[in-house]
């Protein structure tokens, strides 16, 4: 018995012995690296680093911050205050928050910061585009897409746009089961950006397969700046080469045709703006702008979309205040008729036929769309409301809905903050932040711990109504869009496929929720549901009795 213990004894020391100085070198190792951090602080500024955790060699805090989401900034925002330091993806950071504090690194664009995506970012979108540039370069290549975003350009792509929108919600309408609403609205984004924008009339099978590719580049955009075989820049890297080959085949295409219609895409538009301003861009410019297009189109509109559908759920009454606008307006009228065919065949085979259609008869196709008594889509009567084609006049009249799209855009924005690297050594909140140095200023947070709103924890649109519009004592407790030079560009379109989209479901659908409860929110890299949302989507019937499922609906 003895001998037993001496020999239990012998291998607990033993053990020890091995995993003292493992844990040993982890302590040091960590120490050393916040000493290594520590001394980057500029020496020639009295003020202190902001407090706050770098983490562990090399990968910082990055792996607490993908599994945490916004938790991660939560609670080190309550540890350390508004301005607190960390290091995320292979870079130093200190975060921001407050009204304030953003203003001075929105306005200090140029002078105190300038952009800085991070680095896996920065190499898979490629050296071309508006994100990455700076200086006067940024100046030009903004001149030149501004023409893409202007009035008369959004008001050429609103019917088109809204013919995308309505043959996806007839899709959704069709389904047998419950609709994934992010995966569903990131395909909605996709084909607005890819028809609409660039002009692109593709084959079912091609927008499929260059879907599944940009999925690919955009899932391994925030990632660790390590190049391996299997690390997630690589795959990035690769999605971003394979749509670079297919998109020059498609622009080398589509520069060799004459403009045959009245339609000017986003394409034309900034080649006519390039031209008059005396620029040529090249192949490799062009290729990059078309997917930097998409993706200023595509993850966040589908992002915002997916939490326009989650609160008009969650809120009926807003749903019902919104509705009735559309109707003070003369958006909804009633079309009735008897169906003799299924319309889901009809709407896929339409659907799928329209890209060879010109615009006029693809109207004809939408408007003729069939759809059936909620929860039956088999033959018989139908019943449904229309709505009728759009204009940005028209969507500007509708100042409830206005005031819903920005209340979604407060409640959830889809992206946490905007990244910048510090030029030159300034103050906040009493610390300093040193030249060299990534910023990051948080949306979210600020638009939750605003001063100028009232319970902001609430979803509440009147909050933006002409009599209050608590935004109007600081404009930059709202930053949505972010701001100052680097304002996102494509902003108003962006609200203009929210309010369609918005429109289009009110006066048409009926939307009922397929699980017992709402999902969570995860918030990195962009604001998407956990698990997904699963909607069952209906189209809106008129005099006859329904059966409606026992869930939540607007």
């Amino acid at each position: 018995m003895f001998g037993h213990d001496i020999c239990l004894v012998s291998a607990l020391l033993a053990a020890a012995g091995a995993v003292l100085p493992a844990l040993l070198l982890l302590v040091v190792s960590r120490l050393l690296w916040e000493i290594r951090w520590s001394i980057t602080r500029d020496r020639t500024c009295k003020l202190p680093l902001p407090q706050g955790s770098m983490g562990w060699p090399l990968v910082g805090e990055t792996f607490h911050w993908l599994i945490q989401g916004s938790s991660f900034h939560i609670s080190r925002r309550e540890k350390h205050g508004n301005v607190f330091k960390t290091h995320l993806l292979g870079k130093p950071l200190i975060r921001v928050t407050g009204a304030e504090n953003i203003r001075k690194i929105l306005l200090g664009e140029h002078t105190l910061v300038c952009t800085q995506w991070p680095q896996s970012t920065r190499i898979i979108l490629g050296p071309n585009t508006l994100v990455n540039s700076v200086g006067d370069l940024h100046k030009r290549k903004r001149k030149i897409l501004a023409k893409v975003f202007s009035r008369g350009a959004l008001e050429a792509y609103l019917s088109h746009l809204q013919d995308v929108v309505k043959s996806e919600i007839a899709k959704w309408c069709t389904e047998i089961g419950s609709v994934d609403v992010y995966t569903a609205a990131k395909s909605l984004t996709f084909r607005i950006a890819v028809r609409v924008l660039l002009g692109l009339r593709l084959e079912e099978q091609q927008i499929t397969s260059l879907s599944k590719t940009f999925e690919q580049l955009m899932n391994n955009l925030f990632s660790l700046p390590i190049d391996t075989p299997i690390s997630g820049l690589r795959k990035g890297i690769r999605a971003r080469e394979i749509l670079h080959s297919a998109m020059e085949k498609i622009i080398e295409e589509k520069l060799k045709k004459q403009q045959t219609s009245d339609y000017c895409d986003a394409f034309d538009y900034m080649l006519s703006s390039a031209k008059e301003d005396d620029y040529e861009l090249t192949m490799q410019e062009l290729k990059e702008t078309a997917v930097e297009l998409i993706f200023a189109a595509h993850s966040t509109t589908a992002s915002a979309s997916t939490s326009l559908i989650l609160q008009l759920l969650r809120h009926p009454d807003v749903s019902e205040r919104a509705r009735a606008e559309l109707e003070s307006e003369g958006l909804i009228g009633d079309v009735h008729g008897y169906c003799r065919s299924r319309c889901h065949g009809n709407i896929i085979s339409e659907e799928s036929n329209a890209a060879e259609k010109s615009t006029s008869e693809w109207r004809s196709v939408m408007n003729k769309t069939t759809c059936f008594e909620a929860g039956d889509k088999e033959e018989g009567h139908r019943s449904w409301t229309h709505v009728p084609y759009l204009s940005l006049e028209k969507l500007n009249q509708l100042s409830y809905l206005d005031c819903v799209v920005r209340e979604v855009l407060r409640f959830l924005p889809p992206v946490s903050g905007g990244y910048r690297t510090v030029l030159q050594t300034f103050e906040l909140n009493g610390y300093q932040i040193p030249k060299g140095w990534s910023i990051m200023y948080s949306i979210r947070d600020t638009h939750e711990t605003a001063e100028a709103y009232q319970n902001p924890e609430l979803f509440d649109p009147d909050r933006f109504c002409t009599d209050r519009n608590e935004s109007k004592t600081d404009r930059f407790s709202y930053v949505p869009f972010g701001g100052g030079v680097r304002r996102c560009i494509g902003r108003e379109l962006a609200l203009i496929v929210l309010k369609t989209l918005a429109v289009e479901l009110l006066a048409t659908v009926d939307c009922t929720l397929a699980t017992e409860t709402y999902p969570r929110m995860q918030t990195v890299p962009i604001v998407h549901p956990v698990n997904g949302l699963h909607v069952f989507f209906n189209y809106r019937t008129h005099g006859v009795e329904r059966n409606r499922r026992e869930s939540t609906h607007i």
